[in-house]
């Protein structure tokens, strides 16, 4: 199954790339995502099928409201996860990057079970670089996203609260 898998990333991976994809997942995905986690009660996200994926419930930043989004994570080791704002290649950061420099304490809910964490900002070169080697191990030429939108992408680590 692995191999499997590893086949199918490699082949869909680079369509991700895409200035069409670019353009179609921000508008298509987020809806897709959230009609399957209510009809599933959160048990299922599309992008889960081929990476690790999580919905993050974090704070608004101004508006102090409950937000959720589906994003891909890469698991790290000692229950820490890595999460990054690539936001499709677009200019500006995401907006769920900013809730969480306002409020790092979050949870996100993987497969159904929800769980508190605290995010931590990445900033150091040499932590960024060994993290960005991990996400493309998962998904070979993520890190592109960050080439081609002109920033440099916001890395948190998510940590379990309280262990």
């Amino acid at each position: 199954m692995a191999r499997v898998l590893h086949v199918v990333r490699s082949v869909v991976a680079p369509v991700t790339r895409t200035r069409a994809f670019r353009a179609v997942a921000p508008v298509v995905l987020p809806p897709v995502e959230r009609a399957l986690a209510w009809a599933t009660r959160g048990r299922f996200q599309l992008s889960a099928v081929l990476v690790p994926s999580l919905v993050l419930h974090s704070t608004g930043a101004r508006s102090g409201q409950p937000r959720d989004t589906s994003l891909m994570y890469t698991p790290v080791g000692g229950w820490r996860l890595v999460v990054a704002g690539t936001s499709f290649a677009r200019e500006r950061h995401p907006a769920w990057t900013y809730n969480l420099l306002a409020h790092p304490d979050a949870a996100v809910s993987i497969r159904g079970r929800r769980f508190d964490v605290r995010a931590t900002l990445v900033t150091g070169a040499a932590e960024r670089d060994a993290l960005w080697a991990r996400i493309e191990a998962q998904w070979p030429g993520y890190r592109t996203y960050e080439r081609e939108s002109g920033r440099v992408v916001r890395l948190f680590l998510l940590a379990r609260a309280g262990g």
